[in-house]
């Protein structure tokens, strides 16, 4: 029997490698691993063990479609309870990578190393039974701990990058570094600055603030102080010089897809920036009604993709209006940094709905003596009831 593994390298899929031949019966275990923007030296890495604990290893490179994917989430200002949604958007891209090889391979099954207290067992879940392969979940079938298995890796002779110290489960790709796990899961403890990589502590941070430009097309970002770049350079600059100032730190209570509250910690400065910029444009170009709406959309879109849901039509149909939307949504917007903090402070757009001439103090363009008319009628209603119950 042949299974094909999800594979991150890290804790929870290596000792999956072993646990497949000895409780499951296995004879080969293929793993994969997707690169979706993680840092070069994490993917090295994981190809490098999947290649000596695995009997065959495949890379595959899927960084293009990932950045087309955080287009979309840009689009949809997308967040879930204040979590810059990305580990939830990145596992169904994952998961179909992983089907492509489960397919060319001719496996038995498909596995990955999710908990059954998490969401990346449902959002792998759902695309792998979606293509009719048998799931195996080794660490929810078996009930296992991290503790458990640091000692089953070390039994077996496996080299894992966490200790019973340091027990952190770390998660990155282009868009956001999630760490969680060991003292974290208290509500009450106060991370250590150690478990922060992709941004300075705020207090360290530059003295003095740094204005930055970013610029839009049709709600997709394209440029950064005038120089266009690619997507995936765009979103690696961003993340270096917002995180440079301490921007995008998350420290969070989030409501997982099975009712548990936990405790989680994200990293995410150029989403934070981008989306910040994103969000003022739009109230440059949309209607009231429009942005109105659009929240509500934005909702049910973030919540589609943290379930892992992104197959469901409603996804699609979200999407349509969204597009809709992001015509007009060009221009560029200036923002301050400092110190952890990112503030607009100068937008432009030749869609915008802004007229200078209608609202300035300074103008005639309107006649002020017509909104008496509107005015004797707003609140008519409040008014009307007020009168009856003092009455």
């Amino acid at each position: 029997m042949k299974a094909v593994l999800s594979y991150s390298g890290g804790l929870d899929t290596t000792v999956c490698i072993p646990l497949l031949r000895e409780k499951y019966g296995f004879d080969e275990v293929v793993t994969v691993t997707v690169d979706i923007g993680q840092p070069v030296e994490e993917v090295k890495r994981a190809e490098e063990r999947g290649k000596k604990y695995a009997d065959r290893h495949y890379t595959i490179n899927a960084k293009e479609e990932f950045v087309q994917l955080l287009f979309k989430l840009i689009k949809a200002n997308g967040d879930y309870e204040g979590y810059v949604l990305g580990t939830a958007l990145a596992r169904p891209l994952i998961a179909e990578k992983v089907v492509e090889v489960a397919k060319k391979e001719n496996a038995d099954a498909i596995v990955h190393g999710c908990t059954g207290k998490g969401n990346d067992q449902l959002r792998f879940d759902n695309i792998f039974y979606q293509h009719g392969f048998r799931v195996i979940a080794p660490m929810r079938e078996l009930n296992l701990t991290r503790e458990w298995e640091m000692e089953y890796a070390k039994q077996h002779g496996i080299e894992v990058p966490v200790t019973k110290e340091k027990p952190y489960s770390v998660d990155e790709n282009l868009w956001s570094r999630s760490i969680e796990g060991g003292k974290l899961e208290n509500p009450s403890f106060e991370p250590p600055e150690e478990i922060y990589e992709w941004t300075t502590n705020p207090e360290n941070a530059p003295d003095k603030p740094e204005i930055i430009e970013i610029q839009f097309e049709q709600g997709i970002p394209v440029a950064v102080n005038g120089e266009r770049l690619s997507g995936f350079e765009l979103i690696r600059r961003l993340n270096e010089i917002a995180g440079k100032h301490g921007i995008g730190r998350t420290d969070m209570m989030e409501d997982r897809v099975l009712g548990l509250k936990a405790r989680e910690n994200y990293e995410h400065p150029a989403a934070t920036i981008l989306i910040t910029a994103h969000r003022d444009l739009e109230k440059l170009v949309l209607s009231r009604r429009e942005l109105k709406f659009k929240k509500y959309v934005e909702e049910e879109w973030a919540e589609l993709v943290y379930y892992g849901l992104t197959n469901d039509p409603l996804f699609d149909a979200l999407n349509a209006f969204i597009d809709e939307t992001q015509k007009r949504v060009t221009g560029w917007v200036r923002l301050k940094m400092f110190k952890g903090s990112v503030i607009p402070v100068a937008r432009y757009s030749e869609f915008a709905l802004y007229s200078e001439e209608l609202v300035s103090f300074d103008t005639t363009a309107i006649d002020q003596r017509h909104a008496e008319g509107y005015s004797r009628f707003h609140g008519l209603q409040g008014r009307i009831y007020r009168k009856i119950m003092k009455d």
